[in-house]
């Protein structure tokens, strides 16, 4: 058995709802000089375990991979083209403009020009395309300064520090409006305002009355000047409301669903799953939205159909609507009215992420964000006017992967789609991909990827450290858990709350299937999942540690009697529901990781978190870590390793990018004894 760096006990309970918990290692809670030494021991100890031969062999095909060309979705305003490219060497993406879709992009800010670890993570460009307000943040904290600049000049004309946790700006012809937070290491993240910015002028508050779980959205219709602001909890609701003269005026506040607004051409469109789990859209006159008494006022665009409505965003004279069939990616358009013209004819089994899709009100074009297992996240650009046809489609952009291991060269992979049964007869959609010639003969090295929750989807997609790997005569397997939207808002509701379980059900059926079908064996099966998918993977851990050979569980919730305690945890209890409601912790008790931990063999284990994390605390990856060193009485090692200037993942430079994962995947080839080739 590994010796591990010591771990002091205090003798800590808690009494919840008439029961008593030992929590001895709540001092990890902490973030002083003693939790800080406490890491250092464990990083030490993780180093000697994938610091080997193995991580040396797999650091040439990683620097290659890593550092690529990235292209993330264009904005058009003003006929112009702005987007975030992150060129072959840099550490962060910049941003750039065009005036013609084809023309080279003219950088309009570089943020490797400024602190190592700064970065760009959004942007708004207003409606004529003169200005851009865009967010700066530190080593992946998500606490924003922003910055007003000059589209012609590249010049900063204004600027806001200091704003918090914001995630866009919404212009009118005077300013902008945005939300803010006080600051995560003041304990702030919760306490929101919305804002308007006026350029070279004042700075005001809106509105700062929000319920802690709830978050503002704004969107200007600029052609009547309508405002409207959706408020939503994680995982819940959405309230939409129009805001006149600084007052929040009801407009669909009482559907119990989730709901997203569009504007286009003096329209409002509203995306929603009530009385509809599979998603439809509504519309109404911008000029009647403010008079609005509910749904019942506005017109059904687009019905329900078979299909998982994803996104709808606007085209000129039309709308884009993004689909999942069969937990796969479609894009159908439409008239304005509804109407359908055609579906782009997009390969199969093809994937783009949420609000992968991005239109332009004064001309008929398109753009998509589109990958697939067997091919990098690249930029499509489409023609969807009336006189257009299906496959009047281009890729505009791609990155250049190096060809013994790009899936569009030497590399050809096989892409599987299988349905597993899991509890109450619910088919479970898992995606396995190999090299097609290579034959499973029952023992390959096989990992399976889940998330289940928040109503995110896991779609086809490829994360090019991967490469290595299947090239290697690896498995890889992505399982659809319910708790996403793959297949609407009742898959979503079947693995949340009361149902969690569901999801980790889901989960252990394609660990399973993966044996069962003749693909690998426990030893050899790698369970990986992040954030909510950290709880997943932790959950699958304390359950039926038997059924894998390895586990990596990063940035994750592990401690559900506590999480509501931490950075933003109190905004997830509509996901999960509340400790402090004794109903809702006898559901969280019945599977907290934390709290099922007990003496008996693990598999090798490594808990990932970062320093700069202001979502999930690095507490429960610490805490979780010790409790199952010291529980185990395996020989497999039980891992903890934390990095410094990163957080959740947002803003990641490249070569740190390139660092974690050599960490995670030598963890994987250590643990699952893989060679690379």
């Amino acid at each position: 058995m590994p010796t591990y760096p010591e771990t002091e006990r205090e003798a800590v309970t808690e009494t919840l709802h008439g029961e008593t918990f030992e929590d001895p290692y709540r001092w990890l809670e902490n973030d002083d000089e003693r939790v800080t030494e406490w890491e250092r021991r464990q990083n030490e100890f993780t180093d000697s375990v994938i610091q080997t031969d193995r991580r040396e062999s797999l650091e040439p095909p990683f620097e290659q991979l890593g550092w690529r060309e990235n292209y993330f979705l264009p904005t058009v305003r003003g006929g112009r083209y702005f987007q975030r490219i992150e060129a072959t060497n840099a550490e962060q993406p910049r941003l750039t403009v065009r005036d013609e879709v084809d023309d080279e992009p003219r950088t309009l800010v570089d943020p490797t020009t400024f602190e190592d670890t700064t970065s760009l993570q959004w942007f708004e460009p207003n409606w004529d395309g003169s200005l851009v307000v865009y967010g700066l943040n530190d080593a992946g904290t998500e606490q924003y300064d922003l910055h007003v600049l000059d589209s012609d000049t590249s010049e900063v004309v204004d600027q806001i520090t200091d704003v918090g946790r914001c995630n866009g700006a919404a212009w009118d012809d005077d300013g902008f409006y945005y939300s803010a937070t006080g600051a995560a290491d003041e304990g702030g993240q919760l306490d929101k305002e919305l804002r308007y910015h006026e350029i070279d002028g004042e700075d005001r508050l809106v509105t700062d009355e929000f319920d802690p779980e709830r978050w503002p959205m704004v969107q200007v219709e600029p052609d009547s000047g309508l405002v409207l602001v959706t408020v939503s909890e994680l995982g819940t609701d959405s309230n939409l409301f129009a805001l006149v003269d600084d007052t929040l005026e009801p407009v669909l506040t009482d559907l119990d669903a989730p709901l997203s607004p569009v504007v286009n051409d003096g329209r409002v469109y509203v995306q929603t799953t009530y009385d509809a789990p599979r998603g439809q859209v509504f519309g109404i006159d911008a000029a009647d939205v403010e008079d609005a008494d509910g749904l019942g006022e506005f017109e059904t665009v687009i019905p329900e159909g078979e299909d998982v409505i994803q996104q709808a965003t606007p085209v000129e004279n039309g709308l884009a609507v993004h689909r999942f069939r069969d937990a796969s990616s479609v894009v159908s358009l439409h008239e304005s009215d509804g109407t359908e013209r055609y579906e782009l004819d997009l390969p199969a089994l093809s994937g783009i992420p949420r609000q992968g899709l991005s239109g332009s009100r004064k001309s008929p074009e398109l753009f998509l964000s589109l990958q697939g297992f067997d091919r990098p996240q690249s930029i499509v650009h489409a023609q969807t006017g009336p006189e257009n046809s299906s496959d009047d489609w281009h890729v505009l952009q791609s990155p250049e992967l190096p060809v013994e291991l790009d899936p569009q060269g030497e590399l050809n992979l096989t892409v599987e789609r299988h349905w597993v049964n899991s509890t109450d007869e619910a088919d479970i959609p898992v995606f396995v991909v190999h090299r097609a010639d290579l034959d499973p003969d029952g023992t390959a090295p096989t990992i399976l990827y889940g998330y289940g929750g928040f109503r995110i989807p896991l779609v086809p997609s490829l994360n090019p450290y991967r490469l290595p790997f299947l090239q290697d005569g690896g498995v890889f397997a992505l399982a659809c858990l319910r708790g996403g939207s793959e297949f609407g808002e009742e898959w979503h509701e079947q693995g949340s709350r009361e149902h969690k379980e569901h999801t980790f059900d889901d989960f252990e059926a394609a660990a399973d299937y993966l044996v069962d079908a003749g693909y690998t064996t426990t030893d050899r099966l790698a369970a990986r999942g992040g954030s909510n998918g950290g709880l997943t993977v932790g959950a699958a851990l304390t359950r039926r540690p038997e059924l894998f050979g390895s586990v990596i569980c990063s940035v994750p919730l592990l401690d559900m009697l506590r999480f509501h305690r931490f950075l933003l945890g109190q905004a997830w209890t509509g996901e999960y529901g509340s400790p402090e409601n004794e109903e809702e912790f006898n559901w969280l008790r019945s599977y907290s990781p934390y709290h099922h931990v007990e003496e008996r063999p693990y598999p090798a284990t490594l808990f990932a978190t970062a320093a700069g994390d202001t979502r999930v605390h690095p507490a429960h990856a610490r805490k979780m870590t010790a409790r199952v060193q010291r529980a185990t009485t395996g020989d497999d090692p039980i891992c903890y390793h934390s990095v410094e200037e990163t957080g959740h993942g947002t803003g990641t430079p490249t070569s740190l990018q390139i660092e974690q994962a050599l960490d995670k995947w030598a963890f994987i080839y250590e643990t699952l004894d893989v060679e690379p080739t």
